[in-house]
């Protein structure tokens, strides 16, 4: 199948675990001999056009315009898009579209209208969730427009059974339309070259050696819950008292963080490092003693899984994804949402049994490794696709779209030269599908 696909995350620009799904799925779908044109957001210190693993990366940037917030810069990125998008349909067909999330859908919707083909979408998370509610005009529009993409797409993927529960009850899907896919990891990324000798040199940025390490890595924003981990680290400090936590990641609670720590006078066992390369990250899980993650929304929480292919124990909260992911006291441990002294009765548990840690880390390795690889995932999603596809063909949809074809063909036949040679080439074999 021929996808063009849209996201407003591809590395090296990462927000969240958005990038990193995309280009993982993305270049799981090409070994599966998929052609996936992935349109995303660009920049001058990156080319416009990129081959990673197979997959055609185009990259375009919103019109200087010098929005008022951020919600025009994405409709003014949406166009921009959409003009890259058209200039590829110009000289190629696609069998679908995938867009994934509220940030990209209007292009993905006028492409689907344009042309008359299906578009899938991925919903990753939900406004009203991200914000328990939604409590102003801004989330209030962002989600009307997640229920335009949802509404708009053949079928809607989600990576949780209880994200599958939230797009019902928040959006009154039908059941029928969803699909639930889990995330992934590629265990290889997670992995550092560094000998012990270099990590244990690396460690002592952090810690001494006989202090233990607590490491959190995410967006410093309300729902992550690392404020939930701050208000923990008292009660742990009082077993442990050699314990430092390392915060990796930035986000807008920054300030109010060294402000909560302070208050506590905790300020010599926390360290916060801002935005991490990915081998600082793994270098970080390697030093650790447990990974902590103690969201109050997690759709599915793919940085358990990261800590669980690094070997170190995890412990997060009960909810959303985590909650599917992690069996507690087998393979991690799970704290009560919002709750510091559960939070921090798990985390203890790790630090003063490590005889016990070990055995759970392992488990959760193997699990990772057996449970969610990219290409049981890549299969999953191409199901879908046939899915879509085999219901497209028994459309009306899908005799107006040759309609159309065939209107471009004409065009490409009156104006050759102004098109690659390929793509007369494919018009000369007559194959619309």
């Amino acid at each position: 199948m021929k996808v063009i696909m849209f996201s407003w995350e591809y590395p090296p620009k990462s927000v969240g675990g958005l990038a990193q799904h995309v280009y993982d799925l993305t270049s799981a779908l090409t070994e599966k001999d998929h052609e996936i044109d992935l349109i995303t957001v660009g920049s001058q210190e990156l080319p416009p056009l990129e081959i990673v693993n197979g997959v055609k990366v185009h990259r375009v940037s919103p019109y200087p315009l010098n929005p008022p917030h951020f919600i025009p810069w994405i409709i003014q990125l949406n166009i921009s898009m959409l003009e890259k998008a058209v200039s590829l349909f110009n000289s190629n067909y696609y069998d679908l579209i995938h867009a994934h999330d509220w940030l990209v859908a209007f292009a993905g919707r006028s492409l689907k209208h344009i042309y008359k083909i299906p578009l899938v979408a991925t919903i990753h998370a939900t406004e009203y969730g991200r914000n328990q509610g939604l409590h102003n005009e801004d989330q209030n529009y962002i989600s009307d427009v997640e229920w335009w993409l949802a509404f708009e797409a053949w079928k809607v993927i989600c990576c949780s059974s209880y994200m599958k529960k939230d797009l019902k009850k928040v959006f009154g899907l039908p059941e029928d339309k969803l699909r639930v896919i889990y995330n992934g990891v590629d265990i290889e990324n997670y992995k550092t070259d560094a000998s012990k000798g270099a990590i244990k040199t690396f460690r002592k940025q952090f810690a001494t050696s006989k202090e233990r390490i607590v490491f959190f890595v995410g967006r410093l924003v309300q729902e992550k819950g690392v404020q939930v981990l701050l208000e923990a680290a008292p009660r742990i400090l009082n077993y442990c008292p050699q314990t430092k936590f390392v915060i990796s990641g930035k986000g807008p609670m920054m300030e109010e963080l060294k402000n909560k720590i302070s208050s506590r006078g905790i300020d010599d066992k926390v360290i916060f490092t801002g935005y991490i390369d990915d081998e600082t990250r793994n270098l970080l899980y390697a030093s650790s003693d447990v990974a902590v993650f103690p969201s109050l929304y997690e759709p599915f929480g793919i940085v358990a899984l990261e800590g669980m292919a690094t070997r170190t124990p995890v412990v997060v909260s009960d909810t959303g994804g985590f909650s599917e992911i992690v069996n507690h006291g087998v393979d991690g441990y799970k704290a009560l949402p919002g709750n510091p002294g559960s939070l921090a009765d798990n985390i203890l548990k790790v630090l003063m049994d490590e005889t016990t840690a070990q055995k759970i880390s392992h488990r959760a390795y193997r699990k990772v490794r057996d449970s969610f690889t990219w290409q049981e995932i890549a299969g999953n999603t191409e199901k879908i696709y046939e899915e879509v596809l085999s219901s497209y063909m028994r459309s009306s949809w899908s005799k107006e779209a040759q309609e159309v074809h065939e209107k471009r063909v004409q065009s490409v036949n009156q104006h050759p030269l102004h098109y690659p040679r390929e793509y007369n080439l494919y018009q000369q074999e007559g194959d619309f599908n």
